[in-house]
Order: C-alpha cells, then structure tokens, then sequence
C-alpha cells in the first residue's frame, strides 16, 4: 500500500513538471524556430495608457469603460454597410458610411492579464518625451494644403495609417495583418496596409551608411536563443508614428530593438524599446501580443483611382482666390448717417 502510494506521488510530480515545461516552437529546416504565417495585432489597447486605467493590469470595470466609450466614439464605424447574405447593396449617389472598422474591440491579453497600454516602462505608460522629442512630434504631425510634401505621409502612400508598418508595428483600425517569411540569411515581414515588406539581413550587423535613410529603417537581426533580436537605424528623420493612444517622430539618432519570440502556437510575443537621446529622457518599452490570422492578406491599392488629394489642393487654391478676391474688391462707400426726425412746428398762441 505504501509503495502504491509514492508511485502515485510520483506520478503527480511528473504530471505536474510536464505542464511546468516551457513551449518550445516549431523549427524550420534549419533549426529555428519558426515564425512564418499569417499574424494579427488587432486589439483595443493603445500605446499609451489612457487616463481611466490605472495600471498596466486593466480591470474588468476599466476594461468595459474603455470599450463603451470607443464604440460611443466611433459609431457608425463599426456598423457592417450591408447584409452578407443580402447581395450587393443598392446603389447610391453618397454612401452613409465611407470607412470602417475591421478590429478587435477587447483589450490584448499577456499572460492572461488585460493590459492597459503596450508600454511597460516607463511604469505609467507614458512616452518620456523631451522638450525637443514633444516638439518635433507635433511638428510631424502639423499639416499643410501648400503642396502634395505638406501633405500626411498616409495620404501620399508612403507610410501605412496608424503605423503598422513600424517600426515599431503598431495595431491599427484595419488591415493590421503580417506574413513573416524566413530564409537562413532573411526575415521578411509583408505588411498589410500600403504592402510594404521589412528585409531584415540576417548575415551581419552592420547597418548602412547612416547617408541613406528609409522609410522603414534599415534592419538587421540576430537570434537570441529562441527570440529574433531586430535592430533598425537610418530612420527618415520628422517621420511619425502614430498609432492608437499617441505616437513620435524619428530623429537622426532614433534606433529600435524588436524581440519575437514564439511563446504559444497562437501567440508571438513582439516587444520593442525606443532610444532617442534627442526625443526621451530615456529608452522606453512596450509588449504586444501576435495572434494568427485566418487571412489571406489582400491587396492594399492605396490611392488608386482616387482623386482625393488633388482635390483637396485644388479646393485649398480656390480658397485661396476666394479670399484674394474678396481682399481686392474695392470698400463700399459709408452709408450717410440717417438724419433725426424733424420737430413738430410750433403752435401759435
């Protein structure tokens, strides 16, 4: 009996350290782990913590506040245009509902806990911006109508909405899906939105020559154990990131390191830290979590067919005449001053 009971002792330790083993990912052909496939960020948590949270673990009180308020903000965004199953909707000359949401409306989970911000240091969830880092930030984000350069990066397809093609990748409204594809000496990255595609060189760690700067950095990457380590310099100086809950612009001395690592057959955990001595009194942090996605990733034709920014010009021009016009145009003469009513004529007594 007493030899029974230490085998089924035993056995409850070696059921319990089989669930204590940590996962191990999936290997490709040449031994590492394997990231390739279809990925998503689409979540409710913003970048920065927004002020109904108070920490980085969000309540369930919280957590519904903040969902009730974004739908209360975006409304009709979330609503479907049409019946699935009812055919094409019937044609119209101005559709009610131009744009759409296509988003997970729940705060992301990391370890099974709601968070409140992807930023984790610092501990309020805030970007530690410098005088300077606040200031070049707004300035990338000022728009003008003088010409196309004026003009949101997004508007004239160079850089995706809301930042998720990074770095780092932020989650966005739409489109926030990624295939990750990997070589012994790449890892590309497609993003969704605006179909750009991150090469990440896997042979050295020499950057570029700091003269030539683009829109997605130039990245080099490194493994660490299980994690792909991504190091990315020679960002396009006044560029801004700006995902949900906030964002910044690089500077000539901006650099970044990604860390993916496969926790989960469902889940890559992607984590970031942002040095900038020019735009943060510190390096800063953030986790997301990746989760898969049903796909396929679509074509994002941005702008084709679309007449939107030359006709935001041309109506900035006609304001321009407008007010010209009315500058020009001579003053109209004073009105005379209207004369008091005449007095009554005395009578004669």
């Amino acid at each position: 009996m007493r030899r029974l009971t230490y085998l089924i002792a035993a056995l409850a330790v070696l059921a319990g350290a089989a669930q204590a083993a940590p996962y191990r990912a999936p290997r490709t052909s040449t031994g590492r782990p394997d990231l390739q496939g279809l990925w998503t960020n689409s979540s409710l948590t913003f970048m920065q913590r927004p002020p109904v949270f108070k920490n980085l673990v969000a309540t369930e009180a919280e957590a519904k506040t903040m969902e009730a308020g974004f739908n209360s903000l975006v409304g009709d965004l979330l609503k479907p245009t049409a019946d699935p199953k009812g055919g094409a909707p019937a044609v119209v000359k101005e559709a009610p509902q131009a744009d759409y949401l296509e988003m997970d409306l729940h705060l992301a989970k990391v370890n099974g806990q709601m968070r409140s911000s992807w930023i984790v240091d610092p501990a309020d969830g805030k970007i530690p911006f410098t005088d300077a880092g606040r200031k070049a930030n707004r300035a990338a984000n000022t728009d003008t109508y003088e010409g196309p350069e004026g003009r949101p990066l997004s508007e004239q397809c160079l850089t995706a909405v809301g930042s998720p093609d990074g770095p780092p990748m932020l989650n966005t409204g739409f489109n926030a899906n990624y295939q990750i594809v990997q070589t012994p000496d790449h890892v590309a990255i497609e993003i969704e939105m605006n179909h750009d595609v991150r090469i990440i060189r896997m042979t050295d760690r020499q950057h570029a020559p700091e003269a030539i700067r683009l829109w997605l950095g130039d990245s080099v990457g490194w493994w660490d154990g299980d994690t792909l380590v991504v190091e990315t310099a020679n960002l396009r100086p006044g560029v801004s990131v700006a995902g949900l809950g906030g964002g910044f612009a690089y500077s000539a001395t901006t650099r970044i390191v990604e860390r993916f690592t496969r926790t989960a057959a469902n889940e890559i955990m992607y984590e970031f830290t942002v040095s900038d001595p020019a735009s943060f009194k510190k390096p800063w942090s953030a986790q997301m979590p990746m989760r898969p996605s049903k796909g396929p990733i679509y074509e994002y034709a941005c702008h084709e067919g679309n007449y939107s920014l030359a006709n935001a010009l041309s109506g900035a021009r006609a304001e321009e005449r407008a007010a010209a016009e009315a500058a020009a145009k001579p003053a109209a003469p004073a009105a005379a001053p209207a004369r008091p009513p005449a007095k009554p004529a005395a009578k004669a007594s």
